[in-house]
């Protein structure tokens, strides 16, 4: 059963991606809240809460065939003006720049010979153009300085759930591993390596140029599930609006999205939308705008920093429209977890957990389709066969 270190482990959304194939030998996160949840789920022999800045070499044990780290995207996104991972001596870190401390325990694990067979990291697509796509370089040169061969994906969670996610993974190899010729392409391929990914990797070094992989895992099965499959008509933890905050929210669309919703209630049956709330400058004023899509996609799950930030849901039936937040279970939902897991009991806390989380098929799949082959292609008894 091949083993792997979780930083920024959150609720564990990782290893439930990862699955019972896996066995996790050690996993961190700062955020107590998070932390019970992880508890409640996964027990506590394995997880250490404590700033990833005090965490030592000693802590992990052993030597893990999979390293992950969704480590914080704040700063990589307009959330944190883009303030990036920063310098990894900086005397003020980011929080993005908490990088750099997982980085060095990476580093610090191949000085003593046990480096992680695989590391995967996972992080919003702000990654790839933050300060001009200098934070995009320092992890491409952190990747192939450790001798690592690497490469990246940005892969929409909407693939496997009705929610739009897209995120970039970057895959690191340990350079003694051999890549199957299966899961590598020689050019990129437009599933994964959108243009954004293509422009992030022209200014790279020579050594980070050398050591990079196309990764090209099979494209997944068609997604059966719709958002209205997840929607519940009695949730838990929030109420349906009023009729006249429901018509507040609709006064909040401009003409193209009052037009979508007359359009869901001119179908005849019923349809669920999602709703966030935006600024828009509209002839030179900034006005609050209720923006709705119809497409059986939820839109991006954001951490609940405000009230904006909380998705709305707006369930169509014929000429009646209903409007309210969106529940924690459906937002687990959303990311993938089954519904027996034990979210904190709080809204905001739960919300965020799962907000703040990585979606879990995603993983699954890359587990299935990249990291599993990798490290079968690599056991003795393959390599005996590849001999013979």
């Amino acid at each position: 059963m091949p083993t792997f270190y979780e930083f920024f482990a959150g609720g564990g959304m990782a290893r439930a991606g990862l699955s019972d194939g896996w066995r996790c030998a050690f996993a961190n996160d700062f955020d107590e809240t998070k932390a019970a949840a992880y508890r409640r789920n996964w027990g506590d022999g394995d997880l250490l809460v404590k700033d990833v800045n005090q965490v030592s070499a000693a802590d992990l044990p052993g030597c893990a065939d999979l390293s992950w780290a969704s480590f914080p995207c704040q700063d990589l996104s307009l959330a944190g003006n883009y303030e990036g991972i920063g310098h990894w001596a900086a005397k003020e870190q980011t929080r993005s720049g908490t990088f750099w401390p997982f980085w060095r325990l990476m580093r610090r694990l191949g000085d003593e010979g046990r480096g992680p067979r695989l590391i995967a990291l996972e992080n919003v697509c702000g990654a790839l153009t933050a300060n001009g796509g200098r934070d995009f370089a320092a992890i491409a040169a952190a990747f192939s300085g450790a001798g690592y061969q690497f490469g990246a994906m940005v892969i929409d969670a909407s693939l496997f759930l009705p929610h739009s996610r897209p995120r970039l993974f970057l895959l690191g190899a340990r350079g003694d591993l051999t890549v199957p010729p299966l899961l590598r392409s020689d050019a990129p391929t437009p599933d994964w390596h959108p243009k954004a990914l293509l422009s992030a990797i022209e200014p790279l070094s020579a050594e980070a140029k050398r050591k990079w992989i196309w990764w090209t895992p099979p494209p997944p099965p068609p997604r059966r599930d719709r958002l209205a499959d997840l929607i519940e008509d009695h949730p838990t933890g929030v109420a349906w609006h009023s009729p006249d905050k429901t018509a507040a929210l609709v006064a909040l669309m401009n003409e193209r999205h009052r037009a979508k919703l007359d359009e869901a209630r001119g179908t005849g049956r019923r349809m669920v939308g999602s709703i966030y709330k935006r600024t828009r400058v509209e002839h030179g004023v900034k006005r609050q705008r209720a923006e709705v899509r119809f497409d059986d996609v939820a839109g991006c799950l954001r951490t609940p920093a405000g009230g904006s930030s909380r998705q709305t849901i707006v369930v169509v039936d014929g000429p009646v429209a209903r409007s309210r937040l969106l529940s924690p279970r459906e937002a687990a939902r959303l990311m993938g977890l089954p519904d027996g897991y034990q979210l904190p009991s709080g809204y905001n806390d739960a919300y965020h957990l799962a907000g703040d989380g990585v979606a879990v098929p995603v993983v699954r799949f890359l587990a299935r389709t990249l990291f599993e082959p990798i490290l079968a292609a690599n056991e003795p008894s393959a390599s005996r066969q590849a001999a013979e």
